[in-house]
Formats: structure tokens, C-alpha cells, sequence
């Protein structure tokens, strides 16, 4: 692309990857236009990654590219359906935001520029298209704490606040506004291509796996059997996607199909919430009544979202070859959250009887004492020393600890510590405090930021929490 414009945002290399499938996927649309903008969050650390320097990028770049939305063109307003809270919805789409443009990071991956609050489009139906700037802020912190607790998941690349008053019966109105681009692998969801299915375009299905397929699976892509190779691969990368969630203690909140990405990577954040405490039964979202989203019934519905878009997939693939692909699930996801798991108890790769005893104990623990989740393993980062190996009673001495069955879960540890070479005994230190973070994104935090900005206007906190995020501190 010949450089026009000073601003480096416009002048990436952009690659129609989506738009030239054709206008039978999504509508053009056109940006709203905003009477105020305020870069509110840049994330520098996203640029690199497309090939630029911090320092060369102005806050009027952010602006003129993600809040005034100057110089790029065609918009797309992608078309999907979904399941939601298991109902069939076939009037969905994107209905305040839409695709910005795709570009080719420096790692050789394509990504996509999506946003959210940037005005009405067709699928809005009776919404306003806008985001609540209190809305914005909380995914700018969901995706920023995922990513540095190691979770596939999408980044909030700017957050502009846009001077508008919104009314929302979910929070206190009015409240102010934002529009948000969000860099993602993809935004093509599972509803995507249930869409498909529902409108019986069997040659559109197609179009979409292949290039699916040629984008984000290259490793298929040469197969004989890339669509069922595909499903394989598609249910690897979700199994490890929510043991991901798991193990960091992340309840998403609406697993709707349409909130799920064909690439296996979290994104689109509503009212997610990281648990306080281990309980299966948490709720993220107020008006899920019966906890069909909750924290423990995660990989469940994970695996049926995935059993559900069989239903679609099955037009162009054999459903006895998808229905192989799924059977695998739950193998790959205990594995992953085993490792995931040890990793934060300290161990690299352990698959002993004894570290599934460990595991298990930990658990039982945990939901029995309902000490913090997040404490509990922090805490085992900041008080580890080399006595441990010697010693149980050391092992956490320093934690006022809950009654529980404490010296059984102190011996499987102890015996797990003294099944490895006294060598191992600093990288278990390291792993501890690499995978157990202080900072937690628990609510009581996120409201802590919140509060001086809606009053104050005070941004301070909220920059201090995305860099003690960042920082993993």
C-alpha cells in the first residue's frame, strides 16, 4: 500500500481476507460520528507486534484511526446467529461494532481490528450501537489480565471516550460512552457458520471453511481431510482454551455460541467475573438464574457448543468424523488443566499418581475452605523456601489457614517436592512466582478504578491496575 498519511495506523498493509469472500457474509457500514474524543487507553504494547514503534505513534493517530475512524474503507457488520442460553437466535449479528480491517502481524499471523460502540449497524435492533466507557474499561482490563496469566485471548488495542450520554437500565444512567477496537486472531464466530446452516447455503459453507482453514489452521491446510482435521484441531485449541479459564480462575459469564471464536481464543467480554473463591457454582452474569454459565460448568458447556456447531459443520463434513474429533475433549482438557494446575502448585510437567492426588487434594481443598483462590496460590509463591524439601510443617506455616485436612495436602506436597532433584527446588520457587500473581481482577478492583474515574475523573488507578497487570506484580 503506497503511504498517504502521516498517520502509521493507515498506512499498515490491509488484507481483504473476509471482504473478498463476498457480501453474503456481512454489510458495509458506516461509523458513527462521536461530538468528543478522548484516548483513554493506547496499548503500546500491541504495536510492535504490527510492526511499529511506540514512540512514532501519536495519541492523534489513535484517534483519527479508532475514533474518528479516517481513511480505511470498506467497514463490515458480520452476520451470524448463535445459541443463546441454549434458544436458537437467528437475528443476531454485529450490532455495535464492526470489522476495521486485517492485518498481517510481523509474526506472519493474520489479525483482525474489530469495535465495539462505534454506532448503529443492522443487526442493532432496538440498541444504540454505543459502549459504556465503564463497559470498555472492564474488557481493556479482562483481556490484559488473561493475556499476562497466559490465556489465548483478544486485547483491547485503544479505548476512546466519545462524549455521549447512554441510558442503561443495568447501571446507574446515564453514563458516558466509548468505542473500542479490539485485535483479535478473528471475529468469525461459531454463529457464523450456523447462520449458514440456517439459510441452507451449503456453497457458502465452503468458501468460509477454506478460508478458515488457510488463515488460522495452516497446519491442515495441505490435508486430504482439512475439514475434518480442522474440527480435530478446533477442539484441541478450546479444550486448552478453558482450561486456560480454570485454572486462572475466569468464569466468561455467556458462553452463547456466538461468543465463541472459530479460532479458539477468548474475546467479546460482558460480565465476566474471576472467582473469589473456588465454587463451582459461581455466576458472572446477574441474569444467568439458573447457572447455566457458571464457573465449574465451563468445560461442559464448552464441549456442547462444540457438539452444536456438528449440526452446522455436518452440510460439508461426515458427522461419524466430527463426533470422533469431540470424543477427545475431555482428554485434552484434563490434560491441559493438570499442567495448567502444577504449573501454579510449582511443578513443570508432572503426570505421576501422586501429582493427580495433589491436584485433587488442592481442590478439595480449596472448595471446602473457600480461602481465596487467588490468595491461597500466591500466597504459596511468597512463603516457598528450600525447607520444604526437608520439612511438611514448613510448608505454608506463615498462612492462618481455614480448618481442613491440611497435613494430608502438606505430605502429598512434600512427597511431590522430594520426587524431583534438589536442583529442581529453584525452579519451583521461579514457577510459583511467575504463575501466581499478586493482582487479582477481582470486582471489589475493577469498582476500585472505576469509582474515581465516574466521580473524579481520575485515571490514575486504572493505569496503575493495567500496569501491575502488565507487570505481573
Amino acid at each position: 500500500m503506497t503511504q498517504t498519511s502521516p498517520n502509521p495506523f493507515l498506512n499498515l498493509d490491509y488484507e481483504p481476507a473476509l471482504e473478498l469472500l463476498g457480501d453474503d457474509y456481512f454489510d458495509e457500514v458506516s461509523a458513527a460520528e462521536f461530538p468528543q474524543h478522548i484516548l483513554r487507553f493506547r496499548n503500546d504494547q500491541l504495536l510492535p507486534k504490527l510492526g511499529l514503534n511506540p514512540e512514532s505513534v501519536h495519541d492523534s493517530h489513535f484517534i483519527e484511526a479508532f475514533g474518528k475512524f479516517q481513511g480505511i474503507r470498506p467497514f463490515l457488520a458480520l452476520r451470524y446467529h448463535g445459541y443463546q442460553f441454549g434458544e436458537y437466535n437467528p437475528f443476531l449479528g454485529d450490532g455495535r461494532g464492526f470489522l476495521y480491517g486485517q492485518v498481517r502481524g510481523i509474526d506472519g499471523q493474520l489479525y483482525d481490528f474489530g469495535t465495539k460502540g462505534s454506532g448503529r449497524t443492522p443487526y442493532s435492533r432496538n440498541g444504540d450501537g454505543r459502549l459504556t466507557l465503564k463497559g470498555g474499561i472492564r474488557e481493556v482490563l479482562a483481556a490484559e489480565a488473561l493475556h499476562y496469566l497466559g490465556v489465548d485471548t483478544s486485547r483491547c488495542l485503544s479505548l476512546v471516550e466519545t462524549g455521549e450520554a447512554l441510558w442503561r437500565g443495568d447501571e446507574p444512567s446515564p453514563t458516558r460512552s466509548s468505542v473500542m477496537v479490539r485485535m483479535s486472531r478473528s471475529h468469525i464466530r461459531f454463529g457464523t457458520f450456523e447462520r449458514l446452516r440456517y439459510i441452507q447455503r451449503r456453497d457458502l459453507m465452503h468458501t468460509l471453511l477454506d478460508r478458515v482453514i488457510d488463515c488460522y489452521y495452516p497446519e491442515v491446510a495441505n490435508s486430504e481431510n482439512r475439514y475434518v482435521e480442522f474440527y480435530a484441531a478446533l477442539v484441541k485449541r478450546v479444550a486448552k482454551l478453558v482450561a486456560q479459564w480454570m485454572a486462572a480462575g475466569f468464569c466468561h459469564g455467556v458462553l452463547n455460541t456466538d461468543n465463541m471464536s472459530i479460532t479458539g481464543e477468548s474475546f467479546d467480554y460482558g460480565p465476566y467475573a474471576f472467582i473469589p473463591t473456588y465454587n463451582p457454582l459461581f455466576t458472572a452474569a446477574y441474569f444467568d438464574y439458573g447457572g447455566r454459565y457458571s464457573y465449574g460448568n465451563q468445560p461442559y458447556i464448552c464441549r456442547l457448543n462444540l457438539e452444536m456447531l456438528q449440526v452446522s459443520l455436518s452440510m460439508v463434513i461426515p458427522l461419524s468424523e466430527l463426533e470422533k474429533g469431540l470424543a477427545l475433549f475431555d482428554e485434552y482438557y484434563y490434560i491441559y488443566y493438570h499442567q495448567l494446575m502444577m504449573n501454579k502448585l510449582g511443578f513443570d510437567n508432572l503426570s505421576t499418581p501422586e501429582s493427580k492426588e495433589l491436584l485433587e487434594k488442592t481442590i478439595e481443598i480449596l472448595k471446602e475452605t473457600e480461602i481465596g483462590y487467588h490468595d491461597f496460590f500466591f500466597e504459596l509463591s511468597q512463603q516457598f523456601n528450600y525447607g520444604w524439601r526437608e520439612d511438611s510443617s514448613l510448608i505454608l506455616e506463615n498462612l492462618k489457614l481455614p480448618k481442613a485436612d491440611w497435613e494430608n495436602w502438606r505430605r502429598l506436597y512434600h512427597q511431590t517436592l522430594n520426587q524431583l532433584p534438589v536442583d529442581e527446588m529453584k525452579k519451583i520457587g521461579d514457577r510459583l512466582r511467575y504463575y501466581n500473581p499478586k493482582t487479582a481482577l477481582l470486582r471489589p478492583a475493577i469498582e476500585s478504578v472505576w469509582e474515581p474515574i465516574a466521580y473524579e475523573d481520575n485515571w490514575e488507578p486504572f493505569y496503575d491496575l493495567v500496569r501491575r497487570l502488565q507487570a505481573k506484580e
